[in-house]
């Protein structure tokens, strides 16, 4: 630790209040260099006696505490005296605030610790606030340098010396905008305390007696050991070893001083002799703690030595002022004598007596000049000194007539003082009663004037109160904010660190299913060995949600819209690919967050007024951020709605279908149980949402009769609240769907437009992925039996809660286009997977559940919007004008068998009807 003490002048003469900035800078360089080790040590150190109050319940008391500060740990260390070789305890400054308060008493301050406050109190309020200035600076310092090496601290502080000089001066001037800086106490403070007499015993501590007896068995230790010796204390005259004395040698005197003889560089003066005793005895006692391994009994013979040299260094500064005081004027003589020289260079290598005339000439004539300008300055003079004279009598007039007032006034006050004693006795005493004496007036008005006197000193300490307040606040509110940037950085690295951590448990998981697929249903050892490695695999978070560790975004069970983020599958390998899904959307999340969500927020949170541009077109299609969706939602619904929307509509349905039932409230109640399994909106009982779809859905019902109920409008609405959580606004939104974006006859009995749509896709499929249909042909796949759905609720049950709300931003806004686009975008994010399949039930298999296995949100988008380009809407609706032609005519072919079938069973059941009655006839004549 005493490369630590030794090493940090400069982070410390920096430092507001500290007697360095308060010096003449004349001197710094005589201080500097004699080597005074004494004072230097004093500079640098902070510590001094100070009160602490403590104790438990009726036995609580100040008492006295050495505390030093360690620059290192950013620790304040106590000990019962300057002696002790080990502290009683520390407080941790890092995490601290300060604080003093102006109704206390003078000298008391408070250290406020997560942990617990610290009063202390110090011997006067000059020494206050000198501690509190300090012990700011230092816990700024440790917050802006990081601590140096403790194998090469020179090297350190000659890298970082700079920015930490430009760091603490920015804070030491923001500082004195609220305090100025306190200069420091001489002999209360520094290494110089430590001469005050030492705290009686009852300032022993019972709390820490353990330590208080191995402080005390050291002291004693030492003293016999230097009575033995017959040598003085460490830190006299007679070091007790010669390793320090080398070590600090260079610190006595150095041979390049200006002002001193090098032979003088070998004799150890009492300055050095100090500074060893410090280092002889920190080697001795090897421990951390700076100041109370430093600490020494100080004699009588040392302290005269140091006042000794306080006084030959102050004569040394006048002696050194008074000769700058010389050098200026032989300066101002010199001058005069070159600017001679050269006047009579000049006369002399004049070449003819013309010339030579011609300079004393000019030399003439600037004298006759100068001479002019000095009668006119005397007469300046004597016109000021008379000017002078005259204000002097003025004032001299002015004071008279001020003393004359001031002595009316006195007379006044006499006589007012006077009545008012009388009209007093008059009104307040009876005649039985002595009247007051007659200085009482003067008592009262003395008993003001001390009021006053305490009203202004209060006012002083809560002014002084309120400035350091201040600084504090300031401070710690740059501290702060600091630390929220680390906090940030270390966030986004234990971010990118889980995201690997996840894609590498992904590849591990999806390993073990392509073994599992490959062994099959094989019964040996491997097999046997691969199913274990798969129950720990799917059993690991159930493990980590027990342990003690902290992670930064633990796999929550369900998402921010409460959809299961792990889906509750019943076949085990279902449950495998479950988890794998669940660690590439958190690995994908946590990529993201930083590169691509923050700058998306911040564009949408800038984004002010919605108006329909190409910029929020695209904003739409990256994905709305959840903060905004809601009101992003309701004015795309608006948008599409507001030549529908009438004020009072959705209240009018409710009571409606209050009055009477509906047809298709069986059908909805049966739904509402099947809506969204995997969310706990819809599947706990005391959750409202199940009767807001119920309300939603019967509203709309009444609304659009042609439609009334169809199956798949429960999703879309269910969706709806989920962002929305308004059921008039679902319900609106449920409206914009049905009868604005979709086709006619979308959800109709036939389902016309939709079946429509799924030859479309047909035709766009065998356009964009030829070689996907062929091998989905090959195999007599048909995918409207998957696709079907897709269209109907808008993938609803098919993509993940993340990639269906983006699906959903951009359809509100482009309509039907986004559903063929991630529809066609799903296809070709897994064609790889599909193409390994050559059997058409293992197709139809992985099919039924393809789309949760995507977790690329920005993969699949930039597919669907990138990849599936060019994609016109005048291509859609022509493909849609000539499969819905087509698909009529089918419809008409099948009405008309449809009814040629009916003719012929009616004229067969006719002809039977005739048959049977002849029959009856027949037997009815037999």
């Amino acid at each position: 630790m005493e490369g630590a003490g030794e090493n940090a002048p400069e982070s410390s003469s920096s430092v507001p209040g500290s007697d360095e900035s308060a010096r003449d800078p004349q001197a710094l360089p005589l201080e500097e260099e004699s080597g005074d080790c004494a004072r230097s040590l004093e500079a640098k150190k902070l510590c001094g006696y100070l009160s602490k109050f403590g104790g438990k319940g009726p036995i609580r008391s100040w008492k006295s505490r050495w505390f030093f500060y360690d620059e290192r740990k950013c620790q304040l260390y106590y000990s019962r005296t300057a002696q002790d070789a080990n502290p009683l305890d520390s407080i941790d400054l890092s995490s601290a605030v300060f604080d003093c308060k102006a109704d206390a008493e003078e000298g008391i301050f408070e250290i406020k610790t997560p942990s617990r406050v610290m009063t202390l109190k110090a011997a006067t309020k000059q020494v206050m606030l000198y501690w509190l200035q300090q012990l700011q600076m230092k816990r700024w310092e440790f917050h802006n340098s990081p601590p140096a090496p403790p194998a090469a601290p020179d090297a350190a502080l000659a890298g970082n010396g700079p920015a930490l000089h430009l760091e603490l001066g920015q804070e030491e001037a923001e500082l004195e905008e609220f305090l100025c800086p306190v200069k420091t106490p001489p002999g209360l403070v520094g290494v110089a305390a430590a001469l005050q007499p030492f705290p009686a015993l009852q300032n022993i501590s019972l709390k820490h007696l353990g330590t208080e007896i191995q402080n005390t068995m050291h002291n004693i230790r030492g003293n016999k050991q230097a009575q033995a010796t017959g040598h003085e204390p460490p830190g006299e005259d007679s070091p007790q070893s010669g390793e320090p004395q080398r070590e600090e040698q260079p610190l006595a005197s150095d041979p390049t001083t200006p002002g001193r003889e090098p032979e003088d560089s070998p004799k150890p003066g009492p300055k050095s002799s100090l500074t060893i005793s410090f280092v002889q005895k920190a080697k001795r006692q090897n421990n951390t703690f700076p100041f109370f391994s430093e600490g020494i009994t100080w004699n009588r013979t040392a302290q005269e030595k140091v006042a000794a040299l306080e006084q030959q260094v102050l004569m040394l500064t006048k002696e050194l002022k008074s000769q700058k005081e010389l050098v200026k004027i032989l300066h101002k003589a010199l001058e005069a004598a070159q600017q001679e020289k050269r006047a009579s260079f000049a006369y002399l290598a004049a070449a003819e007596d013309k010339d030579r005339l011609e300079l004393v000439r000019h030399k003439v004539r600037q004298i006759a000049e100068l001479g002019r300008r000095v009668e006119a300055l005397e007469q300046e003079r004597e016109s000021l000194a008379h000017t002078a004279s005259l204000r002097e009598q003025e004032v001299q007039e002015l004071q008279q007539h001020v003393q004359l007032l001031m002595d009316k006034n006195h007379a006044k006050q006499q006589v007012i003082c006077k009545l008012s004693e009388k009209v007093t006795q008059d009104f307040t005493h009876p005649p039985d009663q002595s009247p007051l004496p007659p200085d009482a007036a003067d008592r009262d008005f003395l008993s003001q004037q001390e009021k006053i006197e305490h009203l202004k000193d209060d006012m002083e300490a809560y002014r002084t109160q309120n400035r350091f307040l201040n600084s504090e606040i300031h401070q710690v509110t740059k501290i702060w904010r600091k630390v929220a940037e680390k906090e940030k950085a270390l966030l986004t690295k234990c971010a990118y660190l889980q995201a690997r951590n996840c894609q590498v448990e992904s590849k591990y998981l999806a390993g073990l299913r392509r073994l599992q697929e490959a062994l099959g249903d094989e019964t040996s050892e491997c097999s046997e060995l691969l199913r274990q490695l798969v129950q720990e695999a799917l059993q690991w978070e159930a493990g980590e949600a027990s342990s003690d560790s902290i992670e930064l975004n633990p796999i929550s069970k369900y998402d921010e819209y409460g959809f299961l983020t792990v889906p509750d599958y019943e076949v085990e390998d279902l449950k495998l690919l479950a988890k794998i899904q669940a660690l590439e959307v958190r690995s994908h999340h946590l990529l993201g967050l930083e590169a691509v969500d923050r700058p998306l927020r911040e564009r949408w949170a800038a984004l002010g007024e919605l108006v329909p541009s190409a910029e929020l077109k695209q904003l739409l299609r990256a994905g709305v951020p959840r903060e905004h969706r809601p009101r992003v939602w309701r004015w795309l619904v608006h948008l599409r709605v507001q030549h529908l929307h009438t004020p009072g509509c959705y209240q009018e349905l409710l009571s409606r279908g209050r009055a009477r039932e509906h047809p298709a409230a069986r059908q909805i109640e049966l739904d509402l149980n099947r809506t969204f399994p995997n969310n706990k909106h819809f599947t706990c009982p005391t959750s409202s949402f199940p009767d807001k779809l119920r309300r939603v859905l019967l509203a709309f019902s009444w609304q659009n009769p042609t439609i009334g109920y169809c199956q798949g409008l429960n999703r879309l609405a269910a969706i709806a609240l989920l962002v929305l959580e308004e059921e008039e606004s679902a319900f609106w939104c449920l409206v914009a769907i049905v009868e604005t974006i979709m086709p006619t006859d979308y959800y109709s009995n036939t389902l016309t437009a939709s079946q429509v749509d799924q030859r479309v896709l047909q035709d766009l499929l065998s356009e964009k992925l030829p070689r996907l249909m062929a091998h989905l042909g090959q195999h007599h796949v048909d995918l409207s039996l998957i696709t079907f759905n897709w269209f109907l609720v808008v993938f609803a049950d098919s993509l993940i809660s993340n990639i269906l709300l983006r699906v959903w931003d951009a359809f509100l806004y482009e309509g039907t286009k986004v559903v063929f686009r991630y529809a066609l975008a799903v296809f070709k994010y897994n064609e790889k997977e599909i193409l390994r399949l050559h059997n058409g039930l293992e197709i139809y298999q992985y099919l039924r559940f393809f789309t949760k296995t995507i977790s690329n949100s920005r993969k699949l988008m930039n597919i669907a919007f990138n990849d599936m380009n060019p994609f016109r809407m005048k291509q859609l609706q022509q493909l849609r004008m000539v499969h819905r032609e087509r698909l009529e005519a089918e419809l008409r072919e099948l009405e008309q068998l449809k009814a040629e079938y009916m003719e012929r069973r009616t004229s067969q059941r006719r002809a039977m009807s005739e048959g049977c009655a002849s029959e009856d006839e027949v037997e009815g004549e037999a």
